[in-house]
């Protein structure tokens, strides 16, 4: 069985719009009125004010004789102040609590026209919770030679709404990406954990702990949160990184918290600490592990209470800065151990995220190499990019059980800076690759000796020229570290030509130019023989 519901209009009488008493009131588009000569609406829910019941009962007997049968029910809706958000809300919440409102027998219009904008607002997020189950109507006087005021159904069920919904959902998208610098990022871990972050930083104002080994990237994530506030403009100040592993002895209180003149001596003149300089912006606490007992306990007043004294102060300063603190501490052993206040951690540790190491990101590696790529192309001035083997070569190594990655993204970004800085033509090629990969692994060396390795997946025959001669030139007595590595990064290049002359070319292709005897196999030849190296060995 089918029956019609009976429609049903909320919205607050318009002391100024709805106004009037004389005849000239029937030529005033008045939206209250006007709204019932062009929608059909059986009963209506109209706040008013008590000082304006004059007029709500002149808008009654105006809806009457255009709806002679309609039910128009004045609400008595006082408010000390109508611009108040706060009270205004809280009054049409408490109404809309009450309301006995029956959804299968009745739609409900709420008429947003009329009111202060602050009540326009307080309605419009009621719908939008469904405290008030139903549709938002905006009306508006008539145009031209239109007869009748113009209406327009607002139905804020956004699934509605494609273009919007994509819309927003882009906008998500976008800070999620920024906070990932534009990296596309595939682990699912560290993508789940960026959205939520996403949702944190431009929702809360509590301090963010960011969790990890040294070079995961705690400090770069730190600055673009900052940034995400500011692009969105929750926030005006500055972002003031510290490492509070430098911060040591009679320095660090000074340093954090500002002194004034004659604190100590050398306090020739007052300075703001650290966190003053904050005030309104970011102030990122880089190894907060380190911060000593003195400097914690005053760090915990500061964020409790947004204000502090500075060394040698009678008067607080005040600083409203938002915090975010890094560490590759566990600070829960740390507590336990009695080298961080448990009332402090407490604190910080509202939320809470652990970056994941680069080699339990491998999936990563490929998008952060291309990154790299675009950073050290932008700092040398020129475009840097592997050919093809080269860079199939280095990301196969990359991904290996070989790579241990200790030192993290900062491994990987100065991993790329010298294999750009060595490309002189801007190509990456093999040479450089393998060369780059022994220089990996002798820096990822833990038991002090001489890593004497074999390139990664190179041809058989650098490994019989290898037990032959490069453990005997690479002899750590011998040859400085520094020469060591050039050594290598030349022989990788060597191997990618079949002749002295095509090497030297490679290797000396600027100063060459400026030679007027140009002699490149002489060259590469003295310098080989100075590690007791012929080319032959080198084929």
């Amino acid at each position: 069985m089918s029956y019609h519901k009976s429609t049903v209009m909320i919205g607050f009488l318009g002391t100024v719009l709805d106004a009037g008493f004389g005849q000239k009131r029937h030529s005033k588009w008045r939206p209250n009125v006007n709204v019932h000569q062009v929608m059909s609406i059986d009963r209506v829910e109209l706040f008013i004010a008590p000082q304006y019941e004059r007029l709500a009962l002149q808008v009654v007997d105006d809806i009457k004789a255009i709806r002679p049968d309609i039910q128009v029910n004045l609400i008595d809706m006082p408010l000390v102040n109508p611009w108040d958000f706060g009270e205004v809300y809280e009054k049409l919440a408490s109404w809309a609590d009450d309301y006995a409102f029956d959804i299968e027998t009745e739609n409900y219009l709420t008429h947003i026209t009329t009111g202060t904008h602050v009540a326009q607002i307080c309605l419009f997020l009621l719908v939008e919770s469904r405290q008030i189950p139903s549709v938002l109507l905006q009306t508006a006087p008539p145009k031209g030679d239109r007869a009748n005021c113009g209406v327009e159904v607002i139905d804020l069920d956004l699934a509605r709404y494609d273009v919007l919904a994509h819309r927003l959902q882009t906008v998500k998208e976008n800070a999620v990406q920024y906070l990932k610098s534009g990296i596309a990022t595939q682990n699912p871990t560290f993508n789940q954990m960026i959205n939520e972050i996403e949702q944190v930083a431009l929702g809360s104002n509590s301090p963010i702990l960011l969790m990890g080994a040294t070079g995961v990237g705690k400090s770069q994530l730190a600055r673009r949160i900052y940034e995400l506030k500011k692009v969105r403009h929750l926030i005006v100040g500055e972002f003031i990184d510290v490492n509070c592993a430098t911060l040591k002895g009679d320095g660090a209180m000074s340093a954090l918290f500002g002194h004034n003149k004659g604190a100590f001596t050398g306090a020739t003149v007052k300075r703001d600490g650290w966190l003053k300089r904050a005030d309104g912006g970011i102030l990122f606490l880089d190894e907060i592990g380190e911060l000593g007992m003195d400097e914690q306990a005053m760090l915990l007043k500061a964020i409790e209470e947004k204000r502090f004294y500075p060394l040698g102060g009678d008067y607080e300063v005040m600083s409203d800065f938002g915090l975010i603190v890094g560490t590759n501490k566990d600070l829960r052993v740390e507590v336990a151990k009695g080298n961080f206040r448990a009332d402090l951690y407490a604190r910080i540790n509202i939320w809470q995220y652990t970056l994941p190491s680069l080699i339990d990101r491998k999936e990563d590696i490929a998008p952060n190499i291309e990154y790299q790529l675009g950073i050290v192309s932008r700092e040398l001035g020129r475009v840097v990019r592997f050919n093809h083997e080269a860079y199939q070569r280095y990301v196969d190594f990359a991904l290996s059980d070989q790579a241990l990655w200790r030192g993290n993204f900062r491994d990987l970004s100065a991993s790329i800076l010298r294999l750009g800085t060595l490309a002189f033509d801007g190509r990456i090629d093999v040479g450089l690759v393998r060369a780059e990969i022994e220089r990996l692994l002798w820096l990822w060396q833990t038991d002090g000796a001489l890593h004497t390795v074999i390139s990664y997946q190179q041809p058989r025959k650098d490994l019989d020229i290898t037990k032959d001669w490069l453990s005997k030139i690479l002899d750590a007595d011998r040859i400085d570290v520094f020469d060591r590595l050039q050594l290598q990064a030349v022989i990788g290049v060597c191997r990618e030509h079949n002749s002295l002359a095509s090497a030297g070319r490679a290797l000396f292709d600027v100063s060459r130019k400026d030679k007027k005897s140009i002699n490149d196999s002489d060259r590469l030849r003295k310098y080989l023989a100075k590690y007791g190296i012929e080319w032959g060995d080198i084929l």
